[in-house]
């Protein structure tokens, strides 16, 4: 007898698209070595000394705007043809004709990165299961904009360093520490041993963050987010000294989690 069928009348059954997003962050994340791509993330990444980069591969036209990061760099780039341009990145990717082989960014411990400096009160994010490459990468823009010592994520189930996150970013990838971390509830913890208050998003909350930010003075602040949808877990949400809403003006009274870091980043980083 043949093989059972795969679906309802011997059709083939599809994993749904989330699935496949997971798995391919899975293995992403476990990987010791990643692509970027694009002429802005290759350029900002060549010209990062804390960079370990590996392999530079471009065509002609891309080398003619990256030539001199390269030199910098030192690095010796493989030209290819654009037709059989033969990295293992994504199929779709819009590359511009640049790839570069890295290994991940190392920022260091936790308290050499988020204590310290004299650019103001220390203010810091942390992302509670926001697993999307490109909401990562625009959180990483803001918070670079906003001055944000640093973007905390757990190690598991969040976007992990890729090429998508990368370009999302704009070169901020290789300027703002994203530290992914064994446990976000016990680093938040940490946090507050270190005097951060943090403060949870949730579009429920009574306090608008204004009012809570205007109350803490020059303190150091944690901003708190969670996924789109399922929002902050229990654990996290109880781990936050406090919850706070951004006020909205009409009836679609949410915003999607980078939207929602960029106002809470202005607010804070803004602060009198």
């Amino acid at each position: 007898m043949g093989e059972p069928p795969d679906g309802p009348e011997g059709m083939t059954m599809q994993k749904p698209s989330w699935v496949i997003e997971k798995e391919r962050a899975r293995r992403d994340g476990t990987r010791q070595t990643l692509w970027l791509f694009g002429l802005h993330a290759v350029r900002d990444a060549l010209l990062n000394p804390r960079r370990k980069k590996l392999r530079l591969v471009v065509t002609k036209n891309a080398l003619d705007k990256l030539g001199d990061a390269a030199a910098v760099a030192g690095i010796a780039p493989e030209v290819t043809d654009p037709r059989s341009f033969a990295v293992p990145i994504d199929e779709g990717s819009v590359h511009q004709g640049a790839a570069l082989e890295v290994r991940p960014l190392d920022w260091g411990a936790l308290a050499d990165v988020v204590i310290g400096g004299d650019t103001g009160a220390p203010l810091v994010v942390c992302l509670d299961r926001v697993t999307d490459p490109h909401n990562v990468g625009a959180i990483l823009r803001s918070a670079e904009v906003f001055g944000a010592r640093a973007v905390i994520a757990p190690a598991r189930h969040s976007a992990p360093e890729t090429g998508a996150l990368a370009k999302t970013a704009s070169g901020a990838l290789e300027r703002q520490p994203y530290l992914r971390v064994t446990n976000l509830a016990d680093t938040m913890t940490d946090l507050k041993g270190m005097g951060f208050v943090l403060l949870g998003l949730d579009a429920a909350a009574e306090t608008p963050i204004a009012a809570a930010l205007a109350e803490l003075g020059t303190r150091p602040v944690g901003l708190v987010l969670g996924a789109e949808g399922p929002g902050l877990r229990d654990r996290t949400r109880e781990t936050c000294d406090r919850l706070v809403s951004v006020a909205a003006a009409g009836e679609f009274g949410s915003l999607n989690v980078s939207n929602a870091a960029a106002v809470a980043l202005y607010a804070a980083a803004t602060r009198r």
